[in-house]
């Protein structure tokens, strides 16, 4: 299985923006690419949009439990229920 594994902890992320800001260069986002959850959910489940995540079988993005993640912010749960858990995965884990 050929995964593309992004390791955003360490990053300050406090807004989706600070996401997308966050994951545009690994993921290989074009600069049309909306921001937006609906624009996310197509390009990482419908494919077609970037090359990148399109190449993997796989997405996997590690991130802090803290900011954005920290666990009370009703964005960052819409934005983990795009990823389907088993080829899209958000791996949030205790801030250091």
């Amino acid at each position: 299985m050929n995964e593309l594994r992004i390791d955003l902890r360490g990053h300050a992320m406090e807004t989706l923006n600070d996401f997308w800001d966050a994951v545009a260069g690994p993921c290989g986002l074009p600069e049309w690419f909306g921001r937006n959850l609906d624009a996310w959910s197509d390009t990482i489940e419908t494919r077609g949009i970037s090359e990148v995540i399109d190449s993997h079988d796989t997405l996997v993005i590690h991130v802090d439990r803290q900011g954005l993640f920290d666990g009370s912010r009703r964005e960052a749960q819409v934005l983990a229920d795009t990823f389907d858990g088993q080829t899209n995965q958000l791996c949030i884990h205790p801030g250091a």
